[in-house]
């Protein structure tokens, strides 16, 4: 099956640093979720890393050996090293969270210069900016209730990055509670810090308000799933843990998109899209960062249970532009190799498995977001 020429849309990706700052980034630091550095030293002799370079070789056209790899695409401007990567990887289109990196990043707008690109709001960064505005916890009820309800006009989907901030495991807090938890930290917002929303009762009430908007605007909310940097505790991050979200009849047409497969947790991920119907569940991250074999094991876990209808693509490129390349064609690749597997076993005819491909690459994404 050649998909090569398919263009995809990539349902979750983040912008890309700036030139200066992706200088002192370590092309091995953009392949692993580890922040250490002597960590990022044995990615280099990760299967990922190896396969990333030789692939990127071809890329460049040159030499397929790490120094020469590393020095051609120094050598290229910024800005024509990303043409290269984005018009290769034939984007229809990019759903982007620019709520990380958080520093250093380069705005929506530089990005649309070689690909359509609709916004992902990121919920926590948005609570945040707000929350060093709010002087009481009713403004920041305010006015984080009208931020929701009046979102930019190229947004198209709400993003939760709990999994982050004390897990999936969502504990309830009264009014009050909230309220209480608002004002204990307060006083670092008054002293000029900014906060890191870690707190689990303002979490849980940003995602209701969020719930509660994205049912009314039509959009998906994605949640950050399975692995991820190290100040994620994986255990938490299970997305098992939405259940009783998803049970809650008041949210039952919010469609819910599980990120990264959920990894590695892919079989939760595809028995909750198989069984509630406003669930779906994307692989990026496990495409590229895996390798060959897990890629591919991944997707099949997916495809074991859930219907094709409800599993997407996308990168969670970010940082550098050889992530969105290496994502596109890793991500046709890995379906292409899944879905001819089944036609082996005598599965899926040919030509739906075709179907299936276009679906899973563009356009499961074109009818989830409306686009």
């Amino acid at each position: 099956m050649d998909l090569s020429t398919l263009p995809v849309v990539d349902q979750h990706a983040h912008s890309l640093l700036t030139a200066e700052a992706a200088a002192r980034l370590p092309l091995a630091a953009a392949l692993t979720e580890a922040t250490d550095p002597r960590q990022v030293e044995h990615t280099r002799h990760s299967l990922t890393y190896r396969r990333s370079v030789s692939l990127l070789a071809g890329l460049l056209s040159c030499e397929d050996r790490e120094d020469t790899v590393l020095r051609c695409r120094r050598s290229l401007d910024w800005t024509e090293l990303t043409r290269r990567c984005l018009t290769d990887a034939n984007l229809q289109l990019i759903l982007m969270d620019d709520g990380f990196p958080a520093d250093e990043s380069l705005p929506l707008e530089w990005h649309r210069q070689f690909v359509p690109v609709r916004r992902i709001l990121r919920l926590e960064r948005l609570a945040e900016d707000i929350l060093a505005a709010s002087r009481t916890f009713s403004d920041f009820h305010t006015r984080l209730t009208a931020a929701l309800d009046n979102p930019p006009p190229d947004v198209c989907a709400f993003k939760s990055i709990a999994a982050y901030r004390g897990g999936l495991d969502f504990q309830t807090a009264s009014a009050a509670g909230t309220a209480a938890c608002f004002e204990g930290i307060r006083s670092d917002v008054t002293a000029g810090r900014r906060v890191r929303l870690v707190h689990q009762p303002l979490i849980h009430f940003a995602i209701e308000l969020a719930l509660s908007a994205a049912l009314r605007h039509g959009f998906p909310l994605q949640f950050h799933t399975g692995l991820g940097d190290t100040d994620l505790d994986l255990r938490l991050a299970n997305p098992l843990h939405l259940r009783p979200l998803l049970e809650d009849r008041r949210w039952a047409d919010v469609p819910i998109v599980i990120l990264h497969a959920g990894w590695p947790f892919c079989r939760e991920a595809a028995y909750l899209a198989a069984v509630y119907p406003q669930v779906y569940v994307d692989f990026g991250l496990v495409v590229p960062l895996l390798s060959r074999a897990g890629m591919r094991s991944a997707l099949r876990r997916l495809l074991e249970l859930a219907p094709a209808t409800k599993i997407l693509f996308s990168s969670d490129a970010h940082s550098v532009p050889e992530l969105y390349w290496l994502g596109a064609r890793l991500g046709r690749e890995t379906v292409a190799a899944v879905l001819e597997e089944s036609v082996h076993q005598k599965e899926l005819l040919p030509s739906a498995a075709e179907e299936l491909a276009v679906a899973i690459l563009r356009d499961n994404a074109h009818r989830l977001y409306r686009l």
